[in-house]
């Protein structure tokens, strides 16, 4: 994977953070003096990577022996902690070159509050032998009392320069074809996420040239169009058809409804509907109910057929 192989290996190769680096730096000179980190910031922007840079640095040859890295939203719940972190945290080593272990908590926002409190107690107890490195995409995840036990540091998402530099970098090194407006249109896609870019970039080079079909195919640009089709449809009251596109969309080409409801986000207020805010607030009750577990062909249809019974409402109020 090229998200793997290009991976930075040190602080100066981490994409458009200089603050966050020049805060890093001092760290590594003097690592006993390292408290617990909290990095927070949107996706694909260099969070895990950083924390990864920092274990190599601190505890060179013997980082992956003494590094335990977990993703909190796969393991979550209040038993992972004490059945690992916990474990982990507590041992020693004499060794003079591991100043402590390091324990990398991805996604730290998805844990359970009980975990978290939990997880603060751990901080605490284990703070001679072991530092915590917590990554969230939003810092507002994370329990009070843990926030105040860690240094914060912020990212920021990369703008479309940042990221079409570094595709661009990319490409030569593979010594692929590219055009450099489908790089911007990675960009596009990828809204900022680094990763995400590269990983769009290395499907649409599997097709051939990297070019701006092949990424609409690969990142599924058209596919946004596609949603947008489907709530005009549904909007100009043509349910039926609206549904049937739906149904094309998710089960043939296999668009999730997350993506859906993102895409729908996006394409709704393109139509120029009357009272926006009331379509604001249709759109965030189904993804609401989505993330809560209810059924998605269920919702995505019942919001279809909101959808188009707000559009005849407006049509009527028109009239």
């Amino acid at each position: 994977m090229w998200v793997e192989k290009y991976r930075p290996t040190s602080l100066e190769d981490v994409v458009n953070q200089k603050p966050v680096v020049q805060r890093l730096k001092p760290l590594l000179k003097n690592p006993g003096e390292m408290p617990n980190l909290l990095m927070a910031g949107p996706p694909g922007t260099g969070k895990t990577t950083s924390a990864l840079i920092l274990a190599r640095t601190i505890l060179g040859e013997f980082w992956r022996d003494f590094t335990l890295e977990l993703n909190a939203s796969d393991e979550r719940g209040i038993n992972i902690v004490r059945d690992r972190v916990k474990v982990f945290a507590r041992y020693v080593d004499r060794r003079v070159e591991i100043p402590f272990r390091i324990i990398i908590l991805d996604e730290a926002d998805e844990m359970t509050n009980d975990a978290q409190a939990a997880l603060r107690r751990i901080m605490e107890t284990s703070s001679r032998v072991a530092r915590f490195i917590l990554i969230a995409n939003y810092s507002s995840g994370i329990i009070e009392p843990i926030q105040s036990r860690c240094a914060i540091f912020r990212f920021s998402r990369l703008g479309e320069e940042d990221i079409s530099a570094y595709l661009e970098k990319v490409s030569i090194a593979e010594g692929i074809e590219y055009d450099p407006v489908a790089l911007k249109t990675i960009h596009q896609a990828s809204e900022g996420d680094l990763r995400h870019a590269i990983n769009i970039l290395q499907a649409a080079a599997v097709i051939g040239k990297v070019d701006v079909e092949n990424v609409q195919k690969t990142a599924g640009l058209s596919g946004r169009a596609r949603v947008g089709e489907i709530l005009k449809l549904a909007v100009g009251g043509k349910f039926q058809e609206a549904r049937h596109g739906l149904t094309e969309l998710t089960r043939v080409y296999g668009m999730s409804e997350h993506d859906f409801i993102k895409y729908a986000n996006e394409e709704l207020f393109k139509l120029e509907i009357g009272k926006p805010g009331e379509a604001a607030e249709l759109l965030a009750k189904y993804d609401y109910r989505l993330i809560v577990g209810a059924h998605p062909e269920i919702q995505l249809s019942a919001l279809l057929a909101e959808l188009s019974e707000f559009g005849s409402k407006n049509t009527d109020a028109k009239d």
